[in-house]
Order: C-alpha cells, then structure tokens, then sequence
C-alpha cells in the first residue's frame, strides 16, 4: 500500500481560525494513524493579502496544539515557476488555450445571462480561435488568460469521496476555467493540483466548500497525466445562524490564539474540534492523544454541518459550553507536572507568580492546585478565581456579600469570634478547623451553613469554590484569620 501523505495548505490572509485548526487535526490524525506524513504548505500566492504575521500566527496556533507536521512549510509562492510550467504543458497538449476575451466583453455576456435568469458559464469562445487568430492577437500585444479545455463530449468526472460517497459531475456543466491569469500568476485551482503532486499528496482532506473544485482539478490530474489523490470532503463549522467560520467575518473571537489566551489546554481544544463533525460508533467524548489516533477514521466524519455554540461580545460564554466543560474536565485530569507549567505562566502574567512555588512552597502551591481546580473551568481561572490563594487583593462578589454576609447581623460577633477561635489552633488541620466551626454552630444554636458560607465569603469573596476546610488550609491559618476580621466591615 502507498504510504499515506495528506496536506494542510492554508491560506495566510488571517489567523488560524478553529474550521482551519479543525482542518489541519483531521490531517494530522489521519497520517498518524496510518505512520504517515503530514505535510505543511502555506498557500501565500495572494500577495496583497497574505501577511508574514498571518504566517506566523498560523505556525504558532499548530505548534501550541500539537500539530507537529513532517515536512515543510513550503512555501506556494515559491513554486510559480513550476504551476507555469504546468500551463505551459497544457497548451502544448491541446489541454488548455489562450483565452483574449476582455473584461468588459465577459461582463457584457455575464449580465445578459443574469437578465435572462440564467447561469452564466464561459462560452468558449476563444476555443475556437485558430492558430492564425491567435498569432495575430498576440502580435497586437493584447493580453489572455489560460483557460483549460473542458471536454465537451457526453463523459463526465466521477471520483468516490470518503465522506459524499460517489459524485459526478458531466463535461458539459463545467466552463472552460481560467487556470493562469493575464499577467502570468496562476490561479488556486491549478497551483494546489500541481502542489499536491509535487507533494506526492494520496489524500486530499478538505472543507466540503472544495468539493465543487473538485471535478476541476481531477481534470487538471489527468491532463498532466497524473492519478488524482483520494478526497474525502469535511463538514462544515458554522456559527448559530448557520453562516461558516471565518476570521475576516468573525473577528479574533474564532481563532486559535483566542481560545489560548482564554485559558484553554490545548489538547481540551483539539478534543473539542475532532468532535464538530465527527464521532465514534460509541459516541465517545474523551481521548487522549494516542486514543484518538487510534479511533479516528475518515467513515467517522459526518455529511452534516457542525455548529459552534459561541456568543462574540459575551465574556461569560466566550465559546461553546461543551468546550468548557471538556475544558474544565482536563484540568481535573492532568498531572501535576502536566498543569503547573500552564498556572505558573499564568500567574507570572498577572503577576501573582512567587519563585517559591518551585521551591520551599512547592508542596503548598501543588496541594492548593489540587483543591482549587475542581471548580476551575480554563487556565486564566486560576489567576481569577484563584487569586484569594496567592494574594491578598482580591474582589468580593456582590451577590456573594449579599446573600452570606449581610444575611445576618450578628456575624459582627460571630466572625471575629470565630477568627479568635482558628487563630487559637495549635495543629491548622481539616480536622480542627471543622471541629472549631461545628462546635461554635452549635454553642450558637445556629445552623452551620450560616457560618460555613459566610466563612467562605469572608476569606475568598466567593459564594461557591471547595470544599471549607480544604480551603481554610489552603489559604493558611494566618491569612483566614485576618480576612475573618476584616469581613465584619461588609456584614
């Protein structure tokens, strides 16, 4: 069996968004799990729109998720050279011609078809120009373009897709396209076949947006004498009003450095996107990185679109809940090796990082971690939602003081009571600091969610988070008893 290669070629007109980030995966898994090789290759033949920086943030957002390719990136630009040559040999077969139609002249015929409620398609005329018509225009200097040579017989181009199944498409329905413009740059549809060739490229994963190319390029395989590769044609992500994903129409709320710099894992993220649109026989959820190679199959990939359940412009539902939760889900599972190089840049960014945590507050910061990130759902929670834990200024929650502290009066008398109580300990354990809470409840005749939630407010400004007494010694004894006293100022 030929060894697999497939290809991630995207365009660097803007950052990588998460249908590209999703694109690439199914690449990457697809040659992982046949020990195949993933190629790289930057379609930057817009030179108006294609940016360095575009690149650069492409190359960043596939190592951040772990998309190590095996070779490239190649670059298209470089090999123009090679797409003109190509041009060059399907005129010289008779597979392609020039084409000297002007603008004006297309849009003329464009409109009359549009008038007629037709669609408009080329109509061949320069096809039939003969070899002195031809002469003759190019000696006048006037320009053309480089159009292929559908056949226009009775045929058709048929190829079996592992997504769509088998597809034809008749000669008769495909115009004469332009494969190289008037000023000699060639066009996507024929640089990407000769890439994929030059690549060595057996299988084509793609954007169900290139399917309609498809019968175009196979032609353009087969005029230049070459086996076209497999295809299997993705979904689509689209957004809740069903419209597809995209930078330039979305903005930086779809792309991958998005989803990082709001604290998602990575691998939470490729585990995520494998989910829009494909699944297993089992619906499972949850893959390691050598699980989901294992499961992944191109049968697995569904005919119908994905939607991405995000809300641009809402900070608390950035993006789909589901990715949240897978989100939250990781954090819970990750080593602590594997989750404290995430917090520490983190907290170095926020400037809550203390080089002790590597050091003699290792055990501390790794227990606290511990505790901490079961209620956490992303990396930057741990710089807010965690800050009670490594500092001292720290927001109060209104609904939090309205509901646990100014409840009741008399927590005036009962926090700093309670503070003198803790502060009395010899051994600051879960032990003692829940026999000291119960037993003040009790002497009270009071019931202990009154103080237990009050407590929790007081010392974190939180309503919810772990368990107390997990949190009492997380946050130390000195700090509890402090943040105690000074709660009575919000009762």
């Amino acid at each position: 069996m030929e060894q697999v290669r497939v290809r991630f070629a995207p365009s660097p007109t803007g950052y990588l968004h998460i249908g590209g980030a999703r694109t690439a995966l199914y690449n990457w898994l697809f040659a992982r799990k046949n020990n195949g090789t993933f190629v790289l290759r930057i379609e930057d033949t817009d030179a108006e729109r294609s940016t360095k920086e575009s690149i650069r943030q492409i190359l960043d957002g596939m190592q951040w998720l772990g998309l190590n390719w095996d070779e490239g990136p190649f670059f298209q630009s470089e090999r123009i050279e090679t797409h003109r040559e190509a041009a060059r040999k399907l005129l010289e077969s008779g597979s392609a011609y020039k084409c000297f139609c002007t603008k004006e002249e297309l849009d003329a015929k464009r409109k009359k078809a549009q008038d007629a409620k037709e669609d408009y398609k080329y109509d061949g005329t320069c096809r039939k120009l003969s070899e002195q018509e031809i002469k003759q225009r190019e000696e006048q200097g006037l320009p053309y373009v480089v159009r292929f040579k559908t056949p226009k017989d009775d045929g058709c181009v048929a190829f079996d897709d592992r997504v769509y199944g088998h597809i034809e498409k008749n000669h008769v329905d495909i115009e004469d396209f332009v494969i190289l413009r008037s000023d000699g740059n060639p066009l996507y549809l024929l640089s990407s076949a000769v890439d994929d060739q030059t690549d060595r490229i057996t299988h084509v994963i793609r954007g169900q947006d290139g399917l309609g190319n498809t019968p175009k390029q196979i032609l353009i395989y087969e005029a230049l004498g070459h086996t076209p590769p497999v295809f299997a044609h993705m979904s689509l992500t689209l957004d809740t009003k069903k419209a597809k994903i995209s930078k330039r129409k979305h903005g930086e709320v779809v792309t991958v450095g998005y989803y990082k710099e709001h604290g998602m894992l990575p691998w939470a993220l490729c585990n995520f996107l494998a989910l829009l649109g494909w699944s297993t026989p089992d619906d499972r959820e949850f893959f390691t990185r050598e699980e989901l190679i294992e499961a992944f199959s191109l049968e697995g990939i569904a005919r119908h679109n994905s939607i991405l359940n995000y809300h641009p412009g809402d900070r608390k539902n950035w993006t789909d809940p589901k990715a949240i939760s897978m989100n939250a889900r990781y954090i819970s599972m990750l080593t602590m090796d594997e989750l404290v190089p995430y917090v520490r840049e983190e907290l170095r960014a926020q400037s809550l990082w203390d080089d002790a945590y590597d050091g003699d507050k290792k055990a501390w910061f790794e227990s606290t971690l511990d505790i901490i990130r079961t209620r956490l759902h992303t990396i930057k929670d741990f710089a807010t939602k965690g800050r009670p834990y490594f500092a001292d200024d720290f927001d109060f929650e209104e609904t939090a003081v309205r509901k646990n502290l100014k409840k009741d009066e008399k927590l005036k008398e009962y926090l700093p009571a309670l503070a003198d109580k803790l502060a009395e300990l010899q051994t600051f354990d879960i032990e003692n600091t829940e026999n000291v809470v119960r037993a003040m409840c009790e002497d009270l005749g009071v019931k202990p969610g009154l103080l237990i939630n009050a407590i929790r407010t007081a010392v974190t400004g939180q309503a919810a988070g772990p368990g107390l007494f997990e949190l009492l010694i997380a946050v130390g004894q000195q700090r509890a008893v402090e943040r105690l006293r000074k709660a009575v100022d919000l009762v």
